[in-house]
């Protein structure tokens, strides 16, 4: 698309699919469409033609990996993945390679409404672009990683892994995934990674995943007694609330010289006149 001589051979897909039907190879661009469509194994975008238009609704789509959510069964699903090292391995009891697990999850979570959405794409080029997306096995394993994450990552940990996972997808769509920064971007994360092993159970319905349970989190933060709203029993090594009270009065000292160095503003009154 950036060769003058290629684009005026095949100025669009028509032109394309023609040569390369008269070539032996099964080509079509198929019906007229209001928007156009572009697929791998992890997703579908929709994009361009009436999509471009903001007053289009995303509903115009016709999914083809997932369903809208009034399309899927009217009945609960039950799913389970098991990862390891933030990898997911087995899917209901099933141990997979990472091709079939994609495919696998695509059919379940397709089947259930999961995965679709509306986006604006903010481009290299600094224009913006509209598109709809499907990707209904990625949402589903990304949400059950999800929870696994949020149980054995600390609130520190938790943040920088954020980060990181923001700064490797913008390095991928720059098209700079083998830069230096990215590769140690990517070290980092399966640091945090190794940790993240474990069982999520999901019910499925009409677009929405719900969590039944986290099991065989070797790893987990989550401790029941510390956690509990309850009084602690049988002397376990709970919080005892009155500890609190220290950390209160650490935060007071600073809390109070901000408020002396006029860094902290008293709450606004908004009067009946609309003037502060």
């Amino acid at each position: 698309w950036r060769d003058p001589a290629l684009l005026q051979e095949f100025p669009g897909r028509k032109q394309m699919a023609d040569y390369l039907m008269s070539k032996g190879i099964e080509a079509s661009v198929g019906a007229k469409k209001r928007y156009s469509t572009d697929a791998n194994l992890a997703g579908l975008s929709h994009e361009a033609e009436d999509l471009e238009f903001l007053t289009t609704s995303s509903r115009i789509v016709e999914p083809t990996m997932t369903c809208w959510p009034e399309d899927a069964p009217d009945s609960v699903e039950k799913v389970s993945v098991t990862f390891s090292e933030g990898f997911a391995h087995i899917i209901n009891g099933k141990e997979l390679s990472p091709l079939e697990m994609m495919r696998e999850a695509n059919r379940i979570g397709g089947r259930n409404g999961l995965g679709m959405s509306n986006a604006m794409e903010n481009r290299v080029i600094g224009t913006k672009s509209r598109g709809v997306y499907e990707a209904p096995g990625m949402d589903l394993l990304g949400y059950a990683l999800s929870q696994v994450y949020q149980t054995v990552l600390d609130k520190r940990s938790s943040d920088l892994f954020a980060q990181l996972s923001r700064f490797v997808s913008g390095q991928i769509y720059d098209g700079r995934y083998f830069d230096p920064s990215t590769r140690a971007a990517l070290n980092a994360i399966d640091t945090l990674a190794s940790r993240a092993s474990g069982k999520v159970d999901i019910s499925l319905y009409k677009g929405t995943a719900f969590i039944d349970s986290i099991t065989e989190v070797p790893n987990s933060l989550y401790v029941e007694e510390f956690a509990s709203m309850e009084a602690d029993e049988g002397g376990q090594e709970g919080l005892d609330p009155s500890s609190a009270q220290g950390f209160v009065e650490v935060q007071r000292c600073e809390a109070i010289a901000l408020a002396k160095a006029g860094h902290i503003q008293a709450r606004r009154k908004i009067g009946t006149d609309g003037e502060d």
